[in-house]
């Protein structure tokens, strides 16, 4: 059967560096309910405060790392991509970006005009939540229902855990952890921390108890965005061979005043540089393709933090990238979702 496409998944980014590409991309991004859930008044209110001041900001740090390619992320994503099209055997495989340019809507019209009757909607984010994971699968579903696409959907779950993505990411990692080091640090994205209360199926465990993310189990697992990083660190340096004390978990790219998961990045390269550590590993499994959060929050202001309060280096480790490894791991991971069984939800077929 070549009837069975692939969608891959990623967030997006600005169309150049301009300025007013950022402010346009910081826009669709920010206005995305699932990303800012407030209502549509407030949202649109504290959006504009936001644009006051941030697509300048952004722009000169999308300056530092952007590619002559163009952006990294939709870079390293297509070339992931094309990775994957060999080795994916059931039908035609398309990329789309949940925010900006190359669309879901349009390499759903592409999956639809290639033939597939079916498509795998493979978001690339191995840890669930509502701001990635949800919106993204929202967005197939819009569009299918605006063009009436006949279309059968399978999805990708979290894969935050699953033997072929740590082993590849370990994989990947292990150049660097085979140099001298003294500390690896693990830096997710952060979510605001009403987050994650919103997604306690019962209500009585998520921020519950200091421990509540390292005894989540069952339906709550499945839903906590920071129990789900902490097993991905876990898992990792268990199969890395690394001791308790040589590595730690944290959150970056703080937005607003809200309270936000802790502990944060920022604090934690100080903490890390106070308390002895020169030689520091840092890397981020919230992302599968290198990109600002990483190259320039992490690779550029945090190595300057780091060293500032003590630090000899930081070293940076690439994400999974275009990786063989990993494109032959991604196959496998989607491969093993074709046995799904198709339901019917709101006029868009979705597995159940």
């Amino acid at each position: 059967m070549q009837d069975q496409g692939l969608l891959l998944i990623n967030l997006g980014s600005p169309r150049s560096t301009e300025v007013s590409d950022v402010r346009q991309y910081l826009n669709q991004f920010l206005m995305d309910p699932y990303v800012i859930d407030l209502p549509w008044p407030l949202r649109r209110a504290l959006v504009s405060l936001i644009l006051l001041r941030r697509p300048s900001e952004s722009a000169e740090a999308y300056r530092q790392i952007w590619w002559e390619e163009g952006s990294p992320l939709i870079v390293i994503s297509q070339r992931l991509c094309n990775a994957v099209r060999p080795l994916w055997k059931h039908g035609p495989v398309e990329l789309g970006m949940r925010y900006a340019a190359p669309s879901i809507e349009n390499a759903l019209l592409a999956l639809a005009e290639q033939g597939a009757r079916s498509v795998l909607v493979a978001p690339l984010y191995p840890q669930f939540a509502d701001s990635t994971t949800t919106t993204a699968i929202e967005e197939v579903r819009r569009v299918i229902n605006k063009h009436k696409l006949s279309l059968q959907l399978r999805t990708l779950p979290p894969f935050h855990a699953e033997p072929d993505y740590i082993q590849a990411l370990v994989a990947s990692a292990r150049p660097a952890l085979e140099q001298d080091f003294h500390h690896l640090l693990f830096s997710f994205h952060g979510l605001p921390e009403r987050y994650l209360i919103k997604r306690d199926p019962g209500k009585n465990h998520c921020l519950q108890s200091s421990d509540c993310c390292h005894r989540a189990t069952g339906e709550v697992l499945k839903t906590c965005y920071k129990a789900q990083c902490i097993q991905s660190a876990a898992e990792f340096a268990a199969n890395a061979g690394l001791k308790p004390e040589q590595w730690s978990v944290a959150f970056q790219s703080r937005l607003g005043r809200a309270k936000w998961i802790e502990p944060y990045t920022e604090s934690r390269l100080d903490e890390l540089a106070q308390q002895g550590v020169r030689k520091l590993l840092v890397m981020s499994p919230a992302f599968v393709a290198d990109c600002i959060e990483t190259y320039e929050e992490l690779g550029i202001r945090g190595r300057v933090q780091f060293i500032a309060a003590g630090g000899e280096d930081l070293q940076l480790i690439p994400c999974l990238n275009d990786n063989h490894d990993w494109a032959q791991a991604l196959v496998r991971l989607c491969e093993a979702q074709l046995g799904a069984t198709a339901t019917q939800i709101s006029g868009v077929q979705v597995a159940g």
